[in-house]
C-alpha cells in the first residue's frame, strides 16, 4: 500500500478563533526570548553573528490574532489523512498543516502528543497557537503567524510512484514562499517531509524554521540526541552552555526533573547523524531524523512546577496529561536567522516514525550508551543513507505542479506573483486566491493609486516594493496612514509619524492617531503617548456611533485601543481619566478578563486595593495571556503590598510581607521563570539550572 492521501474531518471541542486585531501591530508585543549573553558564554562565531541577524522590528504585515476566548463547543475540522499500511498522519491545513496525529499501526500507538482540544493561545508571533502535534515554524524567533491560518494543500506525485500532500503558502513577515511535502514509501514505517524555503528577490533575506514536535510528557520518560552539551536559556533570558545530560544537579533530558520551563538546545557535533528522540520507560517513542541541512535539535520542557503544570491545564483539557517538545530547525538555536541569497533556496528531508530500544540502555546511567543504543536502533530502521536518498530522489518532484487542489491558502502570495510576475514551479499561487484584502493592493497596481475611502481596519503589505508604490501614489488618508506602515517596518520612524501626522489631517484619523501613540510610547514620551492614545479613542468612538457601513469595525477599533489606551493614561498619571474611558465600554466588554485586570490596576491607582483585590478573589481569565507575561503577579503582589502598607510606605519589609500573607493563587500562577522575592537572598521557587 503506497502513499494516499484523502480528505476527512476532526470533530473536537474547540474555541472559536475570532477576529484578528484591527490595531496594526507596529510593536509585535513583549518578546520573551530577548537574550542576553555572558560575556564568558563561549559563542561560536556563527552562532554570535546569527543571533544578531535581522530580528523583526514588529510582526508588520500581519495582525495580531487575539479575538478568541475559552468557550469550546463541538467543532468540525478539516482534515487531510495520508496513509499506507503502517502509519496514518492526520494534517490540518487550515490550521498550519499542523500534523494533529501520527498513528503506527502496527502497534496500535500514538506517536505525538494529540490534544483532545482545540484552545487557542497566545504563543504564536501574532497571538493565537494551539499546542499538539508537528508545526512547521518559518519566519523568526517564535511560533509562526501562520499558526492558525489556511495554507494551500494539493496532492502530488510521490518520488515512489505514490502520493504525496503538498502544503504551501507565502510567509509574509519575511516574504518567502515555502513547501511541506509529506509522502509514506510503500511498507515504511517512517514519515518523509520535504521542506523547502525558497528566496525569489535579488536581495538576501534572514531565514528562521524549526520543525516543533509535542510527545506525550510520559513518567520516566526521556529525551535524548547526539550531544554531550547544550544551549540552555530558561525565561530569566540568559543563553549559557551547559553539559549534557546533568546540570545543577539532575538528569535534564527527563522533562519531570526540572521545576521551571527551559529549552536546551544540543549542540550536535558536525558529522554527526542528526536525530532526537522521546522514549517512555519501555524505551519505545517517536525519533526524528533528517539530512544535515536541519542542524539543530532542542528539548523544549514546562518542568513540574505549579507554573507549568498551570499551562499546560491551560492550553488542553485537565487531567488529559501533558507534553514536552522535541525540535529540529535550520540553526543551533530559536534565536538565530540564516542568511539566504537572492534567488537561493534551503531543501532538506525529515523522517518521523517509532523507535524501540533498550530501556536498560535508554536510561541507564552511561549517557553515551544511552545515546549509542539509540543511534543504533535508528541506523537498524532507517539508515541514514537511505534519508539523504531519499531527499535527492524527492528534489526533482519539488517542483512538479500540484495535480488536485484540496484546500485553499491566503491570496497574499498571488498578490506578490501579480507585483513581481515571479515563477514558482510547484507552489502555484493563482489568481483565484485573491480576495477582499488584496483588492485595494490589485487597484494600487493597476492604477497607481489606493482606494480613495479612509483608512480601515485591515492587512497590509509593507514590504519595500510596496513603500516604492505608496510613495508615488497621490497623497491621501489611505495612502499617507499604509505608507507610514511601510516606513515604520522599514525602520524609518521619523518618516513614519510624517506620514501619520497627514493622515490626521484628513479627519476620522483613529487609526494613524494610534500610530503616532505607539511612536510616541516608543521614544519615551508617556505624556505625549497619553494624549495620542485619548484621541484616537475618541476618533473610533465617533466613528462607531456614525451608524455607517463599518460602524461595527470601528466598535472593534474602539474596544482594541481602549486596551492599550488604559495603561498609556495609567502610565502618564492619569488615573481618573483611565477610569473614566474603561466605565464608558459596554458591560459585556468589561466583563472580559482582559478588561477586569485593567479595572483592577486602575482601582490600584485610585488607592483603592481592597476593590482591586475583590476583583482577583471574584476570579477571572485572561484568554490571550502571553507567553512569559507576568502583569497578573506584578498586579496581585502590588494589590497585597498596598494591604499591608495601609496608606504607608512599600518598603522592602512591607513586600516580603505581602509575599507571606497573600501568597499568589494557583490560578494567577504564570511565571515561566524563577521569581526573586523581595528581602530574601534566592527565589520563590529555585531550580539549580534556571529551567
Amino acid at each position: 500500500m503506497a502513499t494516499t492521501v484523502r480528505r476527512t474531518t476532526l470533530t473536537l471541542p474547540a474555541s472559536p478563533l475570532g477576529p484578528d486585531n484591527p490595531l496594526p501591530a507596529l510593536d509585535g508585543g513583549r518578546d520573551p526570548h530577548r537574550v542576553e549573553i555572558p560575556q564568558d558564554a563561549g559563542l561560536p562565531t556563527d552562532m554570535a553573528r546569527q543571533i544578531g541577524y535581522q530580528p523583526l522590528r514588529s510582526i508588520l504585515p500581519t495582525r495580531m490574532r487575539d479575538g478568541y476566548g475559552r468557550n469550546r463547543r463541538s467543532t468540525d475540522l478539516d482534515a487531510l489523512v495520508v496513509e499506507n499500511d503502517r502509519l496514518r498522519a492526520t494534517v490540518l491545513p487550515g490550521l498550519g498543516g499542523r500534523v494533529y496525529s501520527l498513528h503506527h499501526k502496527p502497534s496500535d500507538r500514538e506517536l505525538l502528543y494529540r490534544n483532545p482540544v482545540w484552545q487557542p493561545a497566545a504563543f504564536a508571533l501574532n497571538g493565537a497557537w494551539f499546542s499538539g502535534g508537528i508545526e512547521w515554524n518559518i519566519g523568526a524567533t517564535g511560533h509562526t503567524t501562520l499558526s492558525c491560518a489556511p495554507l494551500h494543500a494539493a496532492r502530488v506525485p510521490a518520488p515512489d510512484g505514490g502520493e504525496m500532500l503538498r502544503l504551501w503558502e507565502w510567509e509574509r513577515l519575511r516574504d518567502l514562499p515555502f513547501q511541506v511535502d509529506l509522502w509514506l514509501p510503500e511498507g515504511s514505517d517512517f514519515l518523509y517531509v520535504g521542506v523547502r524555503i525558497r528566496n525569489p528577490h535579488h536581495h538576501t533575506v534572514p531565514v528562521y524554521w524549526w520543525s516543533n514536535i509535542a510527545v506525550p510528557e510520559a513518567v520516566g520518560g526521556r529525551v535524548l540526541a547526539p550531544a554531550d552539551e547544550a544551549w540552555h536559556f530558561g525565561y530569566e533570558r540568559v543563553l549559557r552552555r551547559v553539559p549534557v545530560p546533568h546540570s545543577g544537579g539532575a538528569d535534564r533530558t527527563y522533562p519531570l526533573r526540572s521545576e521551571f520551563p527551559a529549552d536546551y538546545f544540543y549542540e550536535v557535533p558536525d558529522g554527526a547523524r542528526r536525530w532526537v528522540t522521546a522514549l517512555d520507560e519501555d524505551g519505545r517513542g517517536l525519533v526524528q531524523t533528517s539530512t544535515d541541512a536541519l542542524r539543530g535539535r532542542k528539548l523544549f520542557l514546562w518542568g513540574a512546577g505549579r507554573a507549568g503544570r498551570r499551562w499546560q491545564r491551560w492550553l488542553t483539557e485537565p487531567g488529559t496529561g501533558g507534553y514536552a517538545e522535541i525540535q529540529a530547525g535550520l540553526a543551533r538555536t530559536q534565536l538565530e536567522h540564516l542568511p539566504l541569497d537572492g534567488g537561493g533556496e534551503f531543501t532538506w528531508l525529515e523522517a518521523y516514525g517509532p523507535l524501540a530500544a533498550d530501556p536498560s540502555a535508554v536510561h541507564g546511567a552511561d549517557w553515551a550508551a544511552a545515546r549509542g543504543e539509540v543511534a543504533a536502533r535508528l541506523e537498524e530502521a532507517l539508515p541514514r543513507a537511505d534519508v539523504d536518498a531519499a531527499h535527492a530522489a524527492w528534489l526533482p518532484y519539488a517542483d512538479l505542479d500540484p495535480k488536485e487542489s484540496l484546500a485553499n491558502g491566503s491570496g497574499w502570495g498571488a498578490l506578490e506573483v501579480a507585483r513581481a510576475g515571479l515563477g514558482l514551479p510547484g507552489t502555484p499561487f493563482d489568481a483565484a486566491a485573491l480576495g477582499p484584502e488584496q483588492e485595494p493592493w490589485l487597484t494600487l497596481l493597476r492604477t497607481g493609486d489606493l482606494p480613495a475611502a479612509g483608512p480601515v481596519p485591515g492587512s497590509a503589505p509593507t514590504a519595500p516594493a510596496w513603500r516604492d508604490l505608496l510613495e508615488s501614489a497621490p497623497p491621501g488618508p489611505a495612502v499617507d496612514y499604509h505608507l507610514g506602515l511601510a516606513q515604520w517596518q522599514a525602520g524609518d520612524r521619523a518618516q513614519a509619524v510624517r506620514s501619520w501626522e497627514r493622515a490626521t489631517g484628513y479627519g476620522g484619523a483613529a487609526l494613524p492617531l494610534y500610530c503616532l501613540a505607539v511612536a510616541e510610547r516608543a521614544a519615551g514620551e508617556p505624556a505625549r503617548a497619553a494624549d495620542r492614545f485619548a484621541q484616537a479613542c475618541a476618533a473610533a468612538e465617533q466613528a462607531a456611533a456614525a451608524n455607517g457601513p463599518q460602524a461595527r469595525s470601528w466598535c472593534a477599533v474602539r474596544t482594541a485601543l481602549a486596551r492599550e489606551a488604559v495603561p498609556a493614561l495609567l502610565a502618564a498619571g492619569r488615573t481618573e481619566e483611565a477610569a473614566r474611558l474603561l466605565s464608558a465600554l459596554p458591560p459585556a466588554e468589561l466583563a472580559d478578563g482582559r478588561f477586569r485586570l485593567l479595572t483592577a490596576r486602575v482601582a490600584l491607582a485610585q488607592g483603592r486595593p481592597a476593590a482591586a483585590r475583590e476583583i482577583f478573589d471574584a476570579g477571572f481569565e485572561i484568554a490571550d495571556l502571553r507567553e512569559g507575561d507576568e502583569t497578573l503577579s506584578d498586579t496581585w503582589y502590588a494589590v497585597a503590598e498596598q494591604l499591608v502598607a495601609s496608606g504607608g510606605p512599600v518598603t522592602e519589609e512591607v513586600r516580603a510581607t505581602a509575599r507571606s500573607l497573600h501568597p499568589l493563587p494557583e490560578r494567577y500562577e504564570y511565571r515561566m521563570r524563577p521569581v526573586s522575592a523581595p528581602g530574601s537572598p534566592g527565589a520563590d521557587e529555585s531550580d539549580p539550572a534556571g529551567g
